[in-house]
């Protein structure tokens, strides 16, 4: 942190000129979050306009010269787009790679050949997490929403009964298991190990996505008990496919990256000597740009080959991957100079005061930071980059381990009570054809559950390991 603002406040021993350093900057914050939540949901700007624009206004509330702000805004940003931007494109190419081919499709066919009647919202999760691992939320939602119309309209089921599930299954995934956009960039400006926090991440998400996805779907048809809506029903994708890729294959394409991030996780754990030729190894093919490499070569043979895809053709799906990122990829982008800005006018060392006189867990901290920032913006994205921006000081003296429970406390914060300022929450309402209120009930209850049931179960965590 090099501003003025810290400069003084190290500087000056005196309580009350460093509470009111911490008054203006706290004031900073909020007006600097207000700009943007008010730039997103009231004149309908695009989050990245809003998010450099809330930059630029946090840092001149804070005091900070004007180019200093731009300085640190610009820097964020680069950083950001260089740590998770080639990551958030392979993870791209893989997910549209597993749509066109007509993979998606084979493990949701696979799945429901086997399933029926009390099964199936168990299915419909594990159709969303396999799927959703690749893929980006919205993403998620587009691919899958159609089967589960499809699912609820042949299988005569509730909509929230099979909705619900697969909706949990996308979420938490998206909350918690790198190599999401949102947990990478936590870990990366926390410093926490991926590995560990994928390793983690998983034991958090599978009692969490049982919770909020069959458990609370019981409920959730009851209040909303509404039928699939007719004009949402679609063709099935990749019907001018001759053949498809198979289930195993197309599953073992997705775990792949996963796998090999594990695998260098619990190496690490047990060789744990950075000469060992087998740890140097796993630490190469365990890296997510390696992992998600090998998964996007390997699918081009056992996606894209499989379903007849010729060179040209396979080349035209990787660059149509493309186009629906360069938005997430700016808005990831400018959360991560709006993060600098606020480390670079000294909030991280605002916290570290508020959080020694509060005396709350850090865990707790991390969360409270990432709801609040959620329900202003209503990105999880930005909620996770600016949260993860914040508590990042805390870090310093963690556990590896306690590290990779900070990003999990700030993933399931960023997902509480979605509302609508937040562009899922309009997705989900449309392509389920309910209203507002019934959204909420629905959508947005799930979404409070998967918060504060994960919160739970990383704060159990905390205390075991």
């Amino acid at each position: 942190m090099t501003s003025l603002s810290v400069e003084t406040l190290a500087a000056d021993a005196t309580e009350t000129i460093t509470s009111a350093g911490n008054a203006q900057l706290g004031i900073a914050v909020l007006a600097g979050i207000a700009v943007i939540v008010l730039l997103i949901t009231k004149f309908k700007l695009h989050a990245f306009l809003a998010l450099t624009i809330g930059s630029l206004a946090l840092g001149a509330f804070a005091g900070a010269p004007l180019d200093k702000a731009i300085v640190s805004f610009t820097t964020g940003l680069g950083t950001t787009v260089a740590g998770v931007g080639v990551l958030i494109a392979l993870g791209a190419i893989l997910g549209k790679l597993l749509a066109d081919s007509g993979g998606a499709d084979q493990i949701v066919d696979t799945i429901l050949a086997k399933a029926g009647g009390r099964a199936m919202p168990w299915a419909m999760v594990l159709i969303a997490s396999v799927i959703g691992l690749p893929l980006f939320f919205e993403v998620g939602i587009v691919l899958l929403i159609p089967v589960v119309l499809l699912v609820a309209k042949r299988g005569n089921y509730s909509l929230m009964r099979i909705g619900i599930p697969a909706l949990a299954g996308l979420s938490v995934m998206h909350g918690l298991i790198p190599p999401h956009p949102g947990p990478l960039v936590a870990i990366d400006a926390i410093g926490a190990n991926l590995g560990v926090t994928l390793a983690l991440g998983l034991v958090v998400a599978i009692p969490t996505v049982i919770i909020a996805g069959p458990v609370f779907s019981r409920f959730a048809a009851r209040w909303v008990d509404i039928p699939a809506p007719e004009r949402m029903i679609p063709q099935r994708p990749s019907e001018d496919l001759d053949r498809r890729p198979g289930f195993i294959a197309t599953v073992a394409t997705v775990l792949l990256p996963v796998v090999l991030m594990l695998v260098k996780a619990l190496v690490d754990i047990v060789v744990d000597n950075k000469e060992s030729g087998v740890q140097r190894i796993t630490d190469v093919i365990g890296s997510p740009l390696i992992a998600l490499l090998a998964a996007v070569l390997v699918g081009m043979f056992t996606l894209g080959r499989a379903a007849g895809f010729t060179k040209e053709r396979l080349s035209s799906t990787v660059e149509k991957s493309f186009a629906p990122i360069a938005g997430i990829l700016l808005i990831v982008g400018a959360g991560g100079g709006f993060k600098q800005t606020l480390i670079d006018v000294g909030v991280g060392q605002m916290i570290l005061d508020f959080s020694k006189d509060w005396a709350i867990p850090a865990l707790l901290l991390a969360w409270l930071i990432a709801v609040a920032i959620r329900l202003a913006t209503g990105s999880a994205t930005v909620a996770t980059i600016s949260a993860a921006g914040l508590v990042a000081p805390l870090a310093a003296d963690m556990s590896t381990t306690h590290a990779a429970l900070l990003v999990l406390a700030i993933g399931t914060g960023s997902l509480f009570f979605s509302h609508v300022n937040d562009a899922g929450f309009w997705l989900v309402k449309e392509y389920f054809g309910m209203t507002v209120g019934q959204t909420i009930k629905t959508w947005s209850v799930m979404e409070t559950i998967i918060s504060v049931v994960g919160l739970g179960f990383v704060l159990l965590l905390s205390l075991v390991l």
